[in-house]
């Protein structure tokens, strides 16, 4: 059976026993959590992406003979199939607005979680690898952010320097990257000290090179679990701030936005906010399944 091996044709071991693709494979369709928050964040990203032609009307449009018509489920006699989620206090179409708000949402999620992850995993890199003064200073830097409720930061910021869609962006990346930075910092003192790492280290590999090619790969599990953490972190705070009037501004059809400008009706119209709030509850869980469900198929326990 081993000449025939060597001669190319399968051996009854190989034949047996899946391939790491196929195990892989096996365990990412097999993860339910996984599989839900993917095809929700793809039906989420699909819709945004294609919110122009999904929308009925322009999400801006006002037309106060049309306000708040409420949703086809409320059994009204005012509801219609015309504006299937109802219409705002200024007679605009809720469903264009909840679909241009998708874009919204995911941009600020997604540019927040990229420059905050840039800037926590350099300073955890940093930290965790060279140790020492280094970490001291990264540390006392950690120490300083974590001191600082985010919250009341942000709104002082905003409310100091504006309020634009982007300075919203820039004001949440720089400061959620705390969970980033520690989680990293953690890892890369677990990692530098095993055998590769010493290994590249005796055959004189550069510092930047052990890290880019020893130290990042082995720890991007943990990565991506707290960039799905900190993009729905950003996500929320986003919608604090245009609850609070101090995020997206109006007429931007932010989905926070939504549920600040529908909390004076909620008692008479709690659609106003029950249908964003739905939204950012779905958009929310589906990012944290996909986190999860990441970290679970790609854990160091289950790679062959």
């Amino acid at each position: 059976m081993g000449m025939i091996g060597k001669a190319g044709v399968p051996t009854a071991s190989e034949i047996l026993e899946p391939s790491s693709a196929s195990l892989m494979r096996k365990r990412i369709f097999g993860h339910y959590g996984l599989m839900i928050g993917i095809g929700s964040l793809l039906v989420i990203f699909a819709i945004a992406l294609l919110a122009p032609m999904l929308a009925p009307f322009d999400p801006l449009d006002q037309e106060l003979s049309r306000k708040l018509i409420p949703p086809i489920w409320s059994g009204s006699a005012k509801a219609t199939w015309v504006y299937p989620l109802g219409t705002d206090g200024l007679g605009r179409d809720y469903l264009s607005r909840l679909i241009y708000g998708s874009q919204i949402s995911l941009l600020i999620g997604f540019s927040a979680m990229l420059i905050s992850g840039v800037i926590g995993t350099t300073l955890g890199v940093l930290a965790g690898y060279f140790g020492g003064r280094v970490d001291m200073v990264v540390n006392f830097i950690i120490t300083t952010r974590l001191s600082m409720p985010v919250v009341l930061v942000a709104l002082a910021v905003v409310s100091l320097v504006g309020n634009s869609l982007w300075i919203v962006i820039w004001v949440l990346g720089l400061l959620i990257w705390d969970r980033f930075a520690v989680v990293v910092r953690s890892s890369t003192l677990q990692v530098r000290n095993l055998d590769y790492v010493a290994a590249a280290q005796a055959i004189g590999c550069s510092k930047m090179r052990i890290i880019f090619s020893e130290i990042m790969p082995n720890i991007m599990n943990n990565l991506i679990v707290v960039a799905t953490v900190e993009m729905a972190h950003a996500i929320i705070l986003e919608a604090a701030l245009s609850f609070l009037g101090l995020g997206v501004q109006p007429p931007a059809p932010s989905w926070g936005l939504m549920i600040s400008e529908g909390k004076g009706l909620m008692f008479f119209h709690p659609w106003l906010i029950g249908i964003p709030g739905a939204a950012l509850f779905v958009l929310i869980l589906a990012i944290n399944l996909m986190g999860d469900g990441v970290r679970d198929v790609t854990a160091p326990e289950n790679r062959n």
